[in-house]
């Protein structure tokens, strides 16, 4: 069924070269085989990115341990990272981003589902801390003569690729780097920050506190499709930082297809994911159930066992509009019944919104775009929270169920080459899925650099 409705969109050929590693992947173009094209063996790229945020008092007759604070909160986030990439051999690469991030989110990072720094992991404490973010190797099996190039980019080798290609990468990544790309909404360094718009918010993607994982991910690249396969790691415990090392009992599998067409000459892609997690995981139900029978507060902690499955959805499209105006949808969808675990508290989700590049007020680096989500949680979720229960990140100890609708408008200026500065306005409804709460404005300020080795030297071999 899912490739009879993929092939019901018409194929048609395009510039644009399979999402790759990149959360804005450059573009790539088929050439001739015998076309000279730069091979790079090695480059590096460096980013920094400081948010500013606050959010003054709202509406709250009550709160619990993970509600949104009610009084005004003023909070920083620092990243920076390092990209190293190296060519082993023709097709084979190596991966390795260092990463520092430090910084305060509101009332420590709990209280929205949809999150609305997502430059913030939900660790224990503020202090800038490095790590690391990545380091894999990945290779690529080509089938026929036919080559595409490559731009230099983060964790991206500049060279040929053969357009159709079996491609393994083992190591350590977040998921987010291969699977639910989206051209106009995927990077909360440049794009829209909110957790559940920069991703699929009901992909409880395996990963740590910060966004990463361990695993392996095969991809099978045409002209018109991608299809990727993988299979990760999954925390211990609901939003930890160690991982659960029995794979055949408790792991992330992941599988999602994709394919690229043109509409009236501008380019498309429309995404279907489908997950399984198997975790050391609790259920709604089952913790309801244990509740009523001792007299306290559901604790879905109480109901882990090992292998507990967990499975969903996500549609994920962006189109081209015009040179510089596009659109773009997700829809989300999972089980409702196992804990949160991975990502963040929501078992629905719809989003969408638009985007224009500053070409029309003649400032073609810049970046205008709003969006609208709205999430949501299955029905036992809902009445496990009523009852006083808590996941990793919400609980305001009762629930007026309401679903968490989140506006999003950013403005982008690049202020010189590498570095960009952007206001960020977020309208909140219905914080953690509760009516009795809210709503509130969350104005941010956003500081952005980046830069490469060719800013400085060239190092190309052809």
């Amino acid at each position: 069924m899912i490739l009879l409705l993929l092939s019901a969109i018409p194929m048609v050929a395009q510039e644009q070269s399979p999402t790759e590693k990149s959360a804005t992947p450059s573009a790539a173009a088929p050439t001739p085989p015998d076309a000279a094209v730069a091979t790079e063996w090695w480059n590096l790229f460096y980013q920094a990115t400081s948010i500013g945020q606050y959010h003054g008092t709202f509406h709250s007759p009550y709160s619990g341990p993970f509600s949104l604070q009610d009084y005004p909160e003023r909070d920083v986030s620092l990243t920076t990272t390092l990209f190293l990439g190296l060519r082993l051999e023709k097709n084979t690469e190596l991966y390795f981003d260092p990463e520092i991030a430090g910084g305060r989110g509101f009332s420590g990072v709990n209280g929205l589902a949809n999150s609305s720094n997502g430059e913030l992991p939900r660790v224990a404490t503020a202090t800038p801390k490095p790590y690391l973010a990545r380091l894999y190797i990945t290779h690529d099996f080509g089938f026929g003569d036919e080559t595409e190039t490559v731009e230099s980019d983060e964790n991206q080798l500049a060279g040929r690729r053969p357009v159709r290609r079996y491609t393994v990468t083992v190591g350590r990544f977040t998921l987010t780097d291969f699977f639910d790309n989206n051209r106009y909404s995927h990077d909360p360094r440049t794009q829209f920050m909110g957790w559940a718009v920069m991703y699929n918010g009901a992909w409880d993607y395996p990963a740590d506190v910060r966004g990463y994982t361990w695993g392996w991910v095969h991809e099978f690249h045409t002209h018109d499709w991608s299809f990727r396969y993988a299979s990760a790691a999954m925390p211990r415990v609901a939003n930890g930082l160690r991982f659960d090392r029995r794979l055949f009992v408790n792991r992330g599998d992941v599988f999602e297809v994709e394919r690229r067409y043109t509409l009236n000459n501008h380019a498309g892609t429309l995404r279907l994911l489908h997950y399984e997690n198997h975790a050391d995981a609790g259920t709604y139900a089952e913790a309801i159930r244990l509740a009523e029978k001792t007299g306290k507060s559901p604790d879905v902690i109480a109901t882990r066992k090992n292998g507990t499955l967990k499975y969903g959805f996500g549609v994920n499209i962006d189109q081209e509009v015009k040179k510089d105006f596009g659109v773009f949808a997700r829809l989300g969808w999972n089980d409702g019944k196992t804990e949160s675990f991975a990502f963040t508290a929501m078992d629905r989700l719809a989003t969408g919104g638009v985007s224009f590049s500053g070409s029309r007020w003649h400032r073609p680096n810049d970046t205008v775009a709003t969006e609208l989500t709205v999430g949501g949680i299955s029905g036992v979720h809902a009445l496990y929270l009523a009852r006083g229960g808590y996941d990793f990140l919400i609980g305001d100890g009762h629930l007026q169920y309401g679903p968490e609708t989140i506006w999003e408008t950013y403005y982008s200026a690049r202020v010189y080459r590498g570095i960009f500065a952007n206001f960020d306005l977020q309208h909140v409804a219905n914080p953690a899925y509760n009516e009795e709460r809210g709503a509130l404005w969350i104005p941010s300020i956003r500081l952005h650099i980046e830069f490469g080795k060719n800013d400085f030297v060239k190092h190309t071999k052809t």
